[in-house]
Protein backbone atom coordinates (compact mmCIF):
# COMPACT_ATOMS: atom_id res chain seq x y z
CA UNK A 1 0.00 0.00 0.00
CA UNK A 2 1.25 3.18 -1.05
CA UNK A 3 1.51 6.17 1.85
CA UNK A 4 -0.95 8.05 0.29
CA UNK A 5 -3.35 5.12 0.22
CA UNK A 6 -3.01 4.41 4.05
CA UNK A 7 -3.71 8.02 4.58
CA UNK A 8 -6.98 8.22 2.86
CA UNK A 9 -7.94 5.02 4.21
CA UNK A 10 -7.30 6.30 7.73
CA UNK A 11 -9.24 9.43 7.11
CA UNK A 12 -12.01 7.79 6.30
CA UNK A 13 -11.60 6.06 9.35
CA UNK A 14 -11.80 8.63 10.86
CA UNK A 15 -14.65 10.31 9.53
CA UNK A 16 -16.56 7.05 10.09
CA UNK A 17 -15.28 7.53 13.95
CA UNK A 18 -16.54 11.11 13.92
CA UNK A 19 -20.23 10.02 13.07
CA UNK A 20 -20.18 7.76 15.25
CA UNK A 21 -18.90 10.26 18.32
CA UNK A 22 -21.57 12.97 16.37
CA UNK A 23 -24.62 10.12 17.17
CA UNK A 24 -23.37 9.24 20.64
CA UNK A 25 -23.38 13.19 21.73
CA UNK A 26 -26.75 13.45 20.05
CA UNK A 27 -28.27 10.58 21.59
CA UNK A 28 -26.76 11.03 24.55
CA UNK A 29 -28.16 14.85 24.84
CA UNK A 30 -32.02 13.75 24.23
CA UNK A 31 -31.61 10.61 26.98
CA UNK A 32 -32.78 10.53 30.46
CA UNK A 33 -29.27 10.84 31.19
CA UNK A 34 -28.45 14.29 29.80
CA UNK A 35 -27.46 16.94 32.27
CA UNK A 36 -30.44 19.31 32.17
CA UNK A 37 -33.03 16.07 32.07
CA UNK A 38 -31.60 14.66 36.07
CA UNK A 39 -30.97 18.40 37.26
CA UNK A 40 -34.91 18.68 36.39
CA UNK A 41 -35.58 15.60 38.72
CA UNK A 42 -35.12 17.37 41.95
CA UNK A 43 -37.49 16.03 45.61
CA UNK A 44 -37.98 18.55 48.28
CA UNK A 45 -37.62 17.53 51.67
CA UNK A 46 -40.99 17.48 51.79
CA UNK A 47 -41.44 14.36 49.45
CA UNK A 48 -39.56 12.76 52.34
CA UNK A 49 -40.90 13.64 55.46
CA UNK A 50 -44.31 15.10 54.49
CA UNK A 51 -45.56 18.06 56.94
CA UNK A 52 -44.24 17.21 59.93
CA UNK A 53 -40.75 16.74 59.89
CA UNK A 54 -38.36 14.11 61.44
CA UNK A 55 -34.38 13.62 61.51
CA UNK A 56 -34.01 10.41 59.59
CA UNK A 57 -36.00 11.81 56.81
CA UNK A 58 -34.14 15.31 56.85
CA UNK A 59 -31.14 13.14 56.70
CA UNK A 60 -31.90 10.80 53.80
CA UNK A 61 -32.63 14.03 52.09
CA UNK A 62 -29.36 15.54 52.20
CA UNK A 63 -28.25 12.16 51.22
CA UNK A 64 -30.29 12.13 48.24
CA UNK A 65 -29.41 15.92 47.36
CA UNK A 66 -25.68 14.87 47.52
CA UNK A 67 -26.28 11.66 45.20
CA UNK A 68 -28.42 14.36 43.54
CA UNK A 69 -25.61 16.70 42.76
CA UNK A 70 -22.93 13.90 41.73
CA UNK A 71 -25.22 12.81 39.21
CA UNK A 72 -25.55 15.97 37.61
CA UNK A 73 -22.51 16.55 37.60
CA UNK A 74 -21.08 12.84 36.11
CA UNK A 75 -23.72 13.86 33.01
CA UNK A 76 -22.31 17.40 31.95
CA UNK A 77 -18.95 15.44 32.74
CA UNK A 78 -19.56 12.44 30.43
CA UNK A 79 -21.33 15.35 27.51
CA UNK A 80 -18.36 17.42 28.03
CA UNK A 81 -15.50 14.16 27.30
CA UNK A 82 -17.90 12.92 24.41
CA UNK A 83 -17.97 16.96 22.95
CA UNK A 84 -14.13 17.00 23.69
CA UNK A 85 -13.33 13.95 21.66
CA UNK A 86 -15.55 15.19 18.80
CA UNK A 87 -13.50 18.47 18.42
CA UNK A 88 -10.51 16.16 18.79
CA UNK A 89 -11.26 14.17 15.95
CA UNK A 90 -12.54 16.83 13.66
CA UNK A 91 -9.26 18.11 14.31
CA UNK A 92 -7.33 15.17 13.84
CA UNK A 93 -8.56 14.84 10.25
CA UNK A 94 -6.69 17.77 9.34
CA UNK A 95 -4.04 18.40 11.62
CA UNK A 96 -6.10 20.55 13.43
CA UNK A 97 -5.95 23.76 11.10
CA UNK A 98 -9.67 22.85 10.08
CA UNK A 99 -10.68 24.41 13.80
CA UNK A 100 -11.44 27.58 13.95
CA UNK A 101 -10.27 29.85 16.73
CA UNK A 102 -13.97 29.32 18.96
CA UNK A 103 -13.65 25.39 18.35
CA UNK A 104 -10.01 25.34 19.79
CA UNK A 105 -10.85 27.73 22.82
CA UNK A 106 -14.11 25.37 23.51
CA UNK A 107 -11.69 22.11 23.46
CA UNK A 108 -9.43 23.81 26.24
CA UNK A 109 -12.38 25.43 28.29
CA UNK A 110 -13.77 21.63 28.38
CA UNK A 111 -10.29 20.21 29.36
CA UNK A 112 -9.85 22.80 32.20
CA UNK A 113 -13.14 21.89 33.22
CA UNK A 114 -12.89 18.44 33.29
CA UNK A 115 -9.96 18.66 35.51
CA UNK A 116 -11.17 20.64 37.61
CA UNK A 117 -14.43 18.49 38.57
CA UNK A 118 -11.75 15.84 38.80
CA UNK A 119 -9.58 17.65 41.01
CA UNK A 120 -12.55 18.61 42.97
CA UNK A 121 -13.60 14.78 43.13
CA UNK A 122 -10.57 13.65 44.73
CA UNK A 123 -10.21 16.67 47.77
CA UNK A 124 -13.70 15.21 48.40
CA UNK A 125 -12.67 11.81 48.28
CA UNK A 126 -9.82 12.71 50.52
CA UNK A 127 -12.18 14.63 52.80
CA UNK A 128 -14.54 11.86 53.38
CA UNK A 129 -11.68 9.43 54.27
CA UNK A 130 -10.31 11.72 56.62
CA UNK A 131 -13.73 11.90 58.25
CA UNK A 132 -14.20 8.08 58.19
CA UNK A 133 -10.68 7.85 59.85
CA UNK A 134 -12.11 10.21 62.60
CA UNK A 135 -9.00 12.72 61.56
CA UNK A 136 -9.81 16.42 60.31
CA UNK A 137 -10.08 16.90 56.67
CA UNK A 138 -7.56 18.13 55.28
CA UNK A 139 -6.96 22.24 54.17
CA UNK A 140 -8.85 22.76 50.81
CA UNK A 141 -6.92 24.84 48.07
CA UNK A 142 -8.10 25.33 45.33
CA UNK A 143 -4.68 26.23 43.87
CA UNK A 144 -3.31 22.83 45.12
CA UNK A 145 -2.62 20.62 42.35
CA UNK A 146 -3.01 22.85 39.69
CA UNK A 147 -1.63 20.84 37.10
CA UNK A 148 -2.25 17.28 38.73
CA UNK A 149 -5.61 16.75 36.62
CA UNK A 150 -5.07 13.21 35.90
Amino acid sequence: MLPAEGFKVGLEALGTFKKRVDAVLSTFEGSPGSPQKIAAHALSQASFSGSGGFAEAKGLHSQYERVHERLTALSKNLGHQIEAMQIAVMGASGNFSNIDEEERRRFWEITADIGRQHLEAKQERAAAEAEKQGESAPERSDDDQAGDLY
